[in-house]
């Protein structure tokens, strides 16, 4: 077993078991989490690896999951809302399998589904356009600091909801369009057995002069989209929370040219914790070497 231990805003004792076999266990101030989800209630943290690319460059899966970070930390709440979610999406999977389906071709249960994921699709739609509306000119200011440029930047939730307008906010009217659609797609839904509507195939787009940068952005491109949106997330969860999140930057100076690895590394640390793992140490300017402390493992 390994045992991390950590103090937060010099009021909170964390500690987190880890055992080769079974799931960690977290402990605050001694007392266990029931979920471990419930750690965003007392640490945030922004972390920056070079697999973060596959974000603006791979499947909107990838996207998804960027934006759920984001709004989890922004409102913990909502960890609780996408695991409702797929877990329903899971559930409605295994009844047009089941044999109370299959023998009495009954959609009794699905209209009993339909509500509630249409609900909770709805919470989960909003979150996420609201966050990206928040964390919006947090990019274009780290966009244009990075590259050096005034390109336009723009970034669109791409939802599957038909007939929506981009500022409708009604919990209501979005609701009973998402029911109307769950609706419409069941025939097709009850032969292939999933759910080919909702939050779980919905994407973000991010565009450099309208034209879209994962299809078509340079390779420069695309680091430096990637860097703005971290370096954005940062700076969102700060003005949100009051408090500075722990940044962590995992060996991410390989995949940047030598301009942009001074542009990042001048920026960090100066108002959050900043934690960097390299495996040389070459890259890195002697000023930041020397108000830095150095851990080698």
């Amino acid at each position: 077993m390994a045992v991390v231990i950590g103090q937060i805003n010099f009021k909170d004792d964390l500690k987190l078991n880890l055992f080769r076999k079974g799931p960690k266990r977290i402990y605050v101030n001694e007392s266990i989490l029931k979920r471990q989800s419930e750690i965003k209630n007392y640490i945030r943290s922004v972390c920056f690896c070079s697999n973060d690319i596959d974000i603006v460059r791979s499947e909107p899966s990838f996207r998804r999951t960027w934006i759920d970070k984001v709004v989890s930390q922004l409102e913990p709440v909502y960890f609780d809302l996408i695991s409702r979610f797929n877990r329903l999406l899971k559930q409605r999977s295994h009844f047009w399998r089941s044999e109370s389906f299959l023998k009495t071709q009954s959609t009794d249960i699905v209209e009993s589904f339909d509500i509630q994921m249409s609900l909770i699709s709805t919470r989960i739609f909003r979150r996420r356009r609201r966050a990206l509306l928040k964390i919006k000119p947090y990019v274009e200011y780290w966009h244009n600091y990075l590259s050096k440029s005034k390109e336009q930047i723009s970034i669109n939730y791409l939802s599957g909801i038909q007939n929506i307008s981009p500022e409708e906010e009604e919990e209501e009217v979005i609701s009973k369009k998402i029911a109307e659609q769950l609706l419409n797609q069941r025939s097709v839904e009850a032969l292939t057995g999933k759910c080919n509507f909702g939050p779980h195939r919905d994407d973000v787009e991010f565009l450099i002069n309208n034209v879209s940068v994962r299809k078509y952005g340079s390779s420069g491109q695309q680091r430096t989209f990637i860097l703005a949106l971290k370096m954005a997330e940062l700076d969102l969860l700060t003005k949100t929370l009051n408090v500075p999140p722990i940044l962590i930057l995992d060996d991410v100076l390989a995949e940047l040219d030598l301009t942009r690895q001074n542009l990042l590394l001048n920026s960090v640390g100066k108002d959050s914790q900043c934690f960097i793992s390299a495996t040389h140490l070459d890259k890195f300017n002697q000023s930041l070497l020397g108000s830095s402390q150095m851990i080698h493992l």
